[in-house]
């Protein structure tokens, strides 16, 4: 089954996280502290719920998640003290390979309301510790699979002629057309798309926190709204 673009956004940050985690271990001279330490208890732990949610708590790559974190010491690292995270960004670059060659054919329910909500609260803790830009990408993929269930629901294709998938505007006219919501809500749709799409090409000073701040109400507005009645 293909796996929804709030995976791959939330597998891709976690691999970028983790590399810059282990860069700046390489380089330690001292133990992580403070703001340091915080970004690596984010990382374990949005892995580890990506993780559950993907695998199960008896799954093979979650019991190496695991066996990693359990790691005596696993907070202690520095330069000379690091392999350990190693381990942890060798397992989220598995989850990236299983994604990539289509390996997850036993998830089921990725794009149900309450995994929504889950990557709504990714995003909204992003925003808090500070990463407006990463917010911005997961809250605008959530807001992307969202239209793409409501075409489904409402028999509407997802794709173009040649089989290539269609993006967040397309959905979002094809929607607002076929009167599934109003053209108000696809003006709204439009404005906070653009902000994803400023954030997944670098273009950070186009927009602030504040306007990502009320991406996210509007968007946890429409999934209440609108995604769970997709179940």
């Amino acid at each position: 089954m293909q796996v929804s673009n709030v995976i791959k956004s939330e597998i891709d940050s976690l691999i970028d996280m983790g590399a810059a985690i282990l860069q700046k271990a390489s380089r330690a001279d001292s133990r992580f502290e403070g703001d340091d330490l915080a970004e690596v208890s984010s990382w374990v732990t949005r892995l580890g719920q990506l993780l559950r949610k993907l695998y199960g708590e008896k799954s093979q790559h979650y019991e190496n998640f695991n066996r990693a974190i359990s790691t005596e010491g696993f907070y202690l690292i520095h330069s000379n003290w690091y392999g350990h995270i190693s381990q942890v960004q060798g397992i989220a670059l598995t989850v990236k390979h299983d994604i990539k060659n289509d390996l997850l054919t036993s998830i089921k329910g990725l794009l149900q309301a309450e995994i929504f909500a889950d990557f709504l609260e990714i995003g909204e803790h992003l925003l808090s510790e500070g990463y407006k830009d990463a917010a911005a990408v997961t809250i605008g993929a959530v807001l992307e699979d969202g239209l793409r269930e409501l075409c489904k629901k409402n028999n509407i294709d997802i794709a173009k002629p040649n089989g290539a998938p269609l993006t967040i505007e397309p959905l979002n006219t094809e929607l607002a057309k076929h009167e599934v919501y109003s053209k108000l809500v696809q003006k709204q749709v439009t404005s906070w798309a653009h902000i994803r799409n400023k954030a997944a090409h670098g273009q950070y000073d186009e927009y602030d926190k504040p306007q990502v701040e009320m991406m996210l109400l509007f968007v946890q507005g429409f999934a209440e709204q609108h995604l769970s009645q997709t179940t």
